[in-house]
């Protein structure tokens, strides 16, 4: 009972950093509130679009305050219920970002703040997920780069966590790779792949992403 109740509050707590409205902070600092980031641009409240309405700068510190609050959710997760604490806050993170409670479920990409989780959980693939994110991302030709760059990314750093996991590699700082990591990484892949679902139902301009 006791472990239950501990990734419980792992889950709980790692939603709530991942709801946290580092985009309408953004937008207070930049505007006094008037600029909204869902009415301007793509109209997504993720990184991307911040750097577009509101400069490189401020939307340079929203997307690092995403990837913040992945990491900062998988200490939560480690400190509540150790190791599979840390997986199950990373992805509930992205969940929160993605479909926050406090916005009628209608948050950003996940992009960011999975990568955050990346860094926590799975730190040897993250230098390899940010090359492989961005190099197919400038590919010439693609309709939607961001999109094709975050299905291939994503694709990869699942089958590589469980790479991680069968055959016992290394993982730098992270924890040591378990079945937890790819049971996590798919359940984050999925909620990304779901908002991106959504979003493609309707016409926005195509933003340059992340990994994860």
């Amino acid at each position: 009972m006791e472990r239950s109740l501990r990734l419980i509050s792992a889950a709980l707590g790692g939603y709530l950093f991942g709801t946290a409205p580092s985009f309408a902070l953004a937008c207070r600092l930049a505007s006094g509130g008037s600029a909204a980031l869902r009415s301007s641009g793509s109209g997504n409240p993720g990184g991307m679009n911040a750097r577009r309405v509101l400069g490189h700068r401020l939307g340079t510190a929203v997307i690092a305050t995403d990837i913040a609050k992945g990491v900062a959710a998988c200490g939560w997760g480690h400190r509540s219920a150790g190791d599979v604490g840390a997986h199950v806050a990373g992805a509930a993170a992205v969940a929160g970002h993605c479909y926050p409670v406090w916005s009628r479920f209608r948050g950003g990409k996940g992009v960011a703040t999975s990568f955050g989780q990346c860094l926590y959980t799975f730190p040897a693939y993250a230098p390899l997920d940010v090359a492989l994110a961005t190099t197919v991302a400038r590919v010439p030709g693609l309709r939607r780069p961001a999109f094709v760059s975050v299905a291939v990314s994503s694709s990869a750093w699942l089958l590589a966590s469980v790479l991680w996991w069968r055959r016992g590699f290394p993982n730098l700082w992270g924890p040591p790779p378990t079945v937890a990591l790819p049971l996590a990484n798919a359940a984050t892949v999925l909620v990304i792949a779901s908002r991106a679902v959504m979003l493609l139902r309707r016409p926005e301009p195509d933003e340059l992403a992340l990994p994860r």
